[in-house]
């Protein structure tokens, strides 16, 4: 038989697996492993939202929608939108119903980049940036964000990686590993380079509605003249708790929904149906309960996540103090170690798991991503092995 391994695409071949997804496939072999690693809520979808799901069903709501989504759907999201952050965008020309938020990330990414185009790329950030950009045929360009500035985009790094091959640039506050988030004046102070130089943004917001400390979210599509520069890809996954229905939604201008709209229209014809209807629920009926249900998730991520502070602070682990999402990002480089192998000692020795940092960027080699999407027992006991692990390093000793 003949190889046909040199027929395959060339650039999806020389893509490395998730780093994510290749430490946790060994963390998930082993027995009573606590795991700290994945991003998802560790509660189910209300089931206010589940039974908008079951009704539809059995009322054999199960067909096509419209390629771009239940219009009432899209009505609410422009809703919600509107309300949130402050952005209207027409639900017939300018919203896109998607299968999950990644499918609007991969789908914004290849309307926009052609061969030798370069997209900009903040990290640390979420391992699927760079390997759409290049299966798009464009070139990630990583900028790395320290944490002394907050994990920010600051406008002396976006310049200094500005070319005139730039034709976008990747903005995901609040941020995937680091919790880091860039509030108004941090938006304000990158928008007129981004103007100037006539960039495209494309704002990952999956963690909006997220954010603690009394910091409020804000869109960069909100900020004078960016509104028809800038896609904006969120869903229902993590504030909702709806990861495994798979939706999540775009909102651009109309000359850019058109294209984005073509290539899921060929690719993936609908979002599911029944996913749909729960996503009209967890936006619509009922609205104060649900939000009330989602609010109270919120606090309790919120306290765990001030445990963890508390903890790291206890242990002596330098820990940039996250203002959003779920995650926390603590530096291990004073322990003479790399992310990788405090992830791997902690892993052999106490059954704890964390993603090591250069999953998320090789400027974050020194780093641990710890979710708190956990219950607070899970925390507390991997945090005493931590510690103990840490306590019986040879470096401390």
């Amino acid at each position: 038989m003949k190889d046909i391994s040199s027929l395959l695409n060339p650039v999806a071949k020389a893509l490395p697996m998730s780093g994510i997804r290749t430490f946790f496939g060994i963390a998930a072999s082993r027995k009573d492993c606590i795991s700290l690693g994945v991003g998802e809520p560790d509660f189910p979808t209300p089931p206010a939202f589940c039974k908008a799901g079951i009704d539809s069903v059995r009322e054999g709501r199960t067909g096509y929608t419209a390629n771009a989504g239940l219009k009432e759907l899209r009505e609410a999201i422009s809703s919600y939108t509107s309300d949130f952050i402050g952005v209207d965008y027409d639900p017939e020309s300018e919203i896109l119903v998607t299968v999950g938020a990644s499918e609007g990330l991969d789908i914004a990414i290849r309307a926009i980049c052609s061969a030798g185009d370069e997209v900009l790329v903040p990290e640390p950030c979420f391992v699927c940036y760079s390997p759409l950009v290049a299966l798009a045929g464009g070139t990630p360009v990583p900028i790395p964000c320290r944490m002394e500035d907050g994990f920010k985009v600051t406008p002396e790094e976006l310049e200094k990686y500005i070319t005139p091959r730039t034709k976008a640039l990747i903005l995901a506050y609040p941020n995937n590993p680091t919790g880091g988030i860039m509030e108004k004046s941090d938006l304000e102070a990158i928008a007129p380079i981004i103007k100037e130089k006539n960039l495209i943004v494309i704002s990952d917001e999956i963690y909006a509605e997220l954010s603690y400390d009394g910091v409020e979210f804000c869109s960069v599509a909100s900020l004078e003249g960016m509104r028809e520069r800038t896609i904006i890809v969120s869903g229902f996954s993590k504030y909702f708790a709806m990861t495994g229905w798979r939706l999540g939604y775009v909102c651009a201008p109309k000359c850019v929904y058109d294209v984005i709209f073509k290539i899921h229209q060929y690719a993936i014809m609908c979002a599911p149906t029944v996913a749909q209807y729960v996503a009209l629920e967890a936006l619509t009926s009922s609205a104060k309960d649900n939000f009330s249900t989602l609010r109270n998730m919120r606090d309790i991520y919120d306290e765990r996540r001030r445990f963890l502070m508390k903890r790291f602070d206890e242990i002596g682990l330098p820990c940039f103090p996250p203002k959003g999402a779920f995650y926390a990002f603590p530096c291990v480089e004073k322990l003479g170690m790399t992310g990788e192998e405090f992830a791997y000692g902690l892993l052999d020795s106490k059954n704890v798991a964390v993603v090591p940092g250069n999953a998320f960027g090789a400027h974050s080699e020194h780093f641990i991503r710890i979710s708190y999407a956990s219950s607070l027992d899970a925390l507390t006991r991997a945090m005493d092995l931590m510690d103990s692990y840490i306590t019986a390093l040879p470096s401390r000793n």
